[in-house]
């Protein structure tokens, strides 16, 4: 990595310094302006102007209105901010138009990146996520030594995720731009307020509505624990650095084992194979374009899913202190804000 023979960094954060955070309506996002708030930062939040803003009502933030998309409001939104968090991504595994969800995640980090220099911001925490590593031929949970190549990565969510992690190696390898970068697993948990796509998964299984399931599994990771995950790299992180952080790798049976006791129901007990599923999710996706609501059976997610999606956290607990609860917390905080916000009845 580029930043591998740099001095260990001593934070300069102090309480009241100006802070932007991209995406900081969203689920992740919103957890990491409130770890920022908590201790004490003068947080501007950046969120679309068409984004619900439930997630920040009652934070002691400064909400400002802008898009990845469009550079101006970007330069005018790192107006006077000492350090950027970079959290904001089209996170959709399927898209009518697939080119949106790049576009906004590579040309949009471009951009970002770009104006953070021009502004002088001091340091940069981007937000990447464990789709940019490679899972094909591991033997064992994979660690940061294996970057996925763009061509590789299936699907326009994990290729444009490794774009813009390549783009953010090569711009502080080359230029100087001060970020480290961090590559978040699954985060379950409350405040999952679109909901994301496992945010979905979690409230389809708590409805009894997911009879059956694929040998599959992830590493899932309370969204509050990669957050403050978050703060650590900044304190501690090497510019040019990524670090994991995740919790524990469940198969994904398990999971839904986990979400039926947490609900009252009988967890499923069927096991599919995934290739009599690919009409199914062909099936899915044509008549998403048609309605325009995205399915929960995708291709890509059945391609992705002959793959244990599993990872470390060790270098992140080794080098920046971090620590993760147990996944099922989280499966219990998630289910529990669903309910409280109407999700579940």
């Amino acid at each position: 990595m580029g930043g591998a023979h740099l001095p260990r960094y001593k934070s300069a954060m102090q309480a009241g310094d100006p802070v932007l955070v991209t995406g900081a309506s969203g689920f992740l996002g919103s957890a990491v302006a409130r770890a920022l708030i908590e201790r004490r930062l003068r947080v501007r939040a950046l969120v679309r102007s068409t984004s619900p803003r439930g997630n920040l009502a009652g934070l002691d933030c400064e909400v400002v209105a802008g898009d990845l998309n469009d550079r101006a409001t970007l330069a005018a939104a790192l107006s006077g901010q000492r350090y950027l968090f970079h959290v904001a991504a089209d996170y959709r595994f399927w898209a009518p138009d697939p080119s949106v969800i790049v576009r906004t995640n590579v040309e949009g980090t471009r951009s970002l990146m770009r104006e953070a220099m021009a502004a002088g911001i001091e340091r940069i925490v981007h937000t990447s996520s464990v789709a940019a590593l490679r899972l094909a031929g591991a033997t064992a949970p994979v660690d940061e030594t294996a970057p996925l190549a763009a061509h590789e990565a299936i699907g326009a969510y994990k290729r444009s995720k490794t774009e813009a992690e390549r783009l953010v190696e090569k711009m502080a390898a080359e230029e100087g731009l001060p970020a480290i970068i961090v590559n978040p697993t699954t985060p379950i948990g409350p405040r999952d307020i679109r909901p994301t796509p496992t945010g979905r998964i979690l409230l389809d299984a708590a409805r009894g509505r997911i009879p059956a399931f694929v040998d599959t599994g992830l590493n899932f990771a309370h969204v509050d624990d990669i957050a403050h995950g978050h703060l650590l790299a900044f304190d501690k992180g090497r510019i040019g650095e990524r670090y994991i952080l995740g919790g524990d790798n469940v198969h994904l049976h398990e999971l839904l084992a986990t979400v039926a006791k947490a609900a009252g129901r009988r967890a499923p007990r069927i096991s599919l194979p995934r290739r009599p599923l690919y009409p199914l999710a062909f099936g899915a996706e044509a008549f998403a374009r048609l309605t325009g609501k995205e399915p929960l059976l995708t291709v890509d997610g059945l391609r992705l899913a002959r793959y244990h999606m599993f990872f470390t956290s060790a270098k992140a607990s080794r080098e920046l202190g971090y620590r993760s609860r147990p996944y099922q917390e989280g499966v219990v905080d998630a289910l529990a804000w669903f309910r409280q916000a109407g999700y579940l009845r």
